[in-house]
C-alpha cells in the first residue's frame, strides 16, 4: 500500500474511534475512573452522592474542604477568578461536565452526524448535555475560554438548565444575555466573562463539542461527572464523591467548636491562648455539655451531634 495512502487511511480510522467515544463516556470508563466511590450511581454509573450531604455541603467554606482534601493528596480542587451571578449566594451538586474545543468542520460534521442519527440527539450540540441534566446537577463546561463568538449559553439555555437542575452553571467561557440570567434569581453561577455574540453562527464555526460525563479542566482543576460542586465567595472547589462526607463532616465539627470558643471567648471563661491551642480535658468537657445543652438549637442536624458526641475521641 502507497504510504501516504496508508496515513490518510490511519487518520481516517483514528479520527472514526475518537468520534464514536467522544461524547458521552461509557458506564465502564466512568467505574474504571471513580473507584474511590462505593455509594449509588445514576444508571450511566455516575456517583450519586446522597441529597442530605448535598444540602449538609452548603456551609462548608473553602478552607474547610481544601484542609480534607490537601490531606489526601488531592492539591488541585480550587479554582478561582470568576465572574458570578448571586455571588451571596452558595452553589452546590453533582457535577455534570461537558468539554468543548475550538470548531474543526470534519470531526464537527461527523459528531453531529453519530449524534443525530445513530444516539438519537436532537437540535444543535450544545443542548446535548443540558438534556441529561437532573435535579441537583451542576452543569460544568470548558469551553477553553471562548470569549467573543464563544458563549453556548444565554438566557433561554440559562432557563432550561435551572428547570432542569435547581442550580447554576460552572462554565470556563463567556456567557451571553447576562441581564436575562439574572433575571431566573436562584441562578447562582460562575463564568468567566460576558459577551453578547453567539457561538457557531450560520457559517462560522467556533466550537465543536468533544465530550459529555468525561474529566474536563475547570481552572487547574481536572473535575470528574459526580464531583460536588461547592461555589460561594467568588471561588469554585471540586470534591470528589468520596471525599464529600469526610469533607462535611469536618466541616460541622470545626462549625460547633468555633461557636463554642467564640461564644466562651465573649463570656471571657477562656483566653484566647487557651482556645487557640489544643483544649484541655477541662475545656472539651465543657465543650460536650455545651453541645447537649444546645442541641436543638445549632446549625448541625441533631442526629449528627448525637453521633459526634457517642464517636468523640479527644
Amino acid at each position: 500500500m502507497n504510504y501516504s495512502i496508508h496515513l490518510r487511511l490511519l487518520f481516517f480510522l483514528l479520527i472514526q474511534a475518537f468520534i464514536v467515544s467522544a461524547q458521552q463516556i461509557s458506564k465502564e470508563e466512568l467505574l474504571f475512573l471513580t473507584p474511590e466511590w462505593k455509594g449509588e450511581r445514576f444508571a450511566d454509573g455516575r456517583p450519586k452522592v446522597p441529597d442530605d450531604l448535598i444540602k449538609r455541603m452548603k456551609l462548608v467554606t473553602h478552607e474547610e474542604a481544601w484542609a480534607v482534601m490537601k490531606g489526601k493528596g488531592y492539591k488541585y480542587q480550587y479554582a478561582e477568578g470568576w465572574q458570578c451571578i448571586n455571588p451571596d449566594s452558595v452553589l452546590v451538586g453533582r457535577a455534570l461536565t461537558a468539554t468543548f474545543m475550538p470548531g474543526r468542520p470534519d470531526v464537527h460534521r461527523v459528531t453531529d452526524e453519530k449524534g443525530h442519527t445513530k444516539d438519537g440527539r436532537i437540535k444543535s450540540q450544545n443542548s446535548w448535555p443540558i438534556d441529561m441534566l437532573v435535579k441537583g446537577d451542576v452543569y460544568v463546561v470548558d469551553q477553553f475560554g471562548m470569549h467573543e463568538d464563544g458563549p453556548t449559553i444565554g438566557d433561554n439555555l440559562g432557563n432550561s438548565i435551572y428547570a432542569k437542575t435547581g442550580n447554576g452553571i460552572v462554565y470556563e467561557g463567556a456567557v451571553r444575555d447576562i441581564a436575562g440570567l439574572k433575571e431566573l434569581g436562584s441562578f447562582t453561577s460562575f463564568f468567566r466573562s460576558y459577551h453578547p455574540s453567539h457561538h457557531n453562527q450560520e457559517g462560522n464555526l467556533n466550537t465543536t463539542l468533544v465530550g459529555i460525563n468525561r474529566p474536563t479542566r475547570i481552572g487547574k482543576v481536572m473535575v470528574l461527572p459526580g464531583d460536588v460542586v461547592l461555589g460561594r465567595d467568588g471561588a469554585v472547589t471540586f470534591v470528589p464523591p468520596h471525599l464529600v462526607e469526610q469533607v462535611v463532616k469536618t466541616s460541622e465539627v470545626v462549625r460547633l467548636r468555633d461557636m463554642f470558643g467564640h461564644q466562651r471567648l465573649r463570656e471571657q471563661k477562656y483566653t484566647p491562648g487557651q482556645i487557640d491551642t489544643r483544649w484541655s480535658p477541662e475545656i472539651e468537657k465543657d465543650f460536650s455539655a455545651w453541645l447537649n445543652a444546645h442541641i436543638n438549637e445549632l446549625p448541625v442536624p441533631k442526629e449528627q451531634i448525637q453521633e459526634l458526641l457517642k464517636t468523640r475521641t479527644w
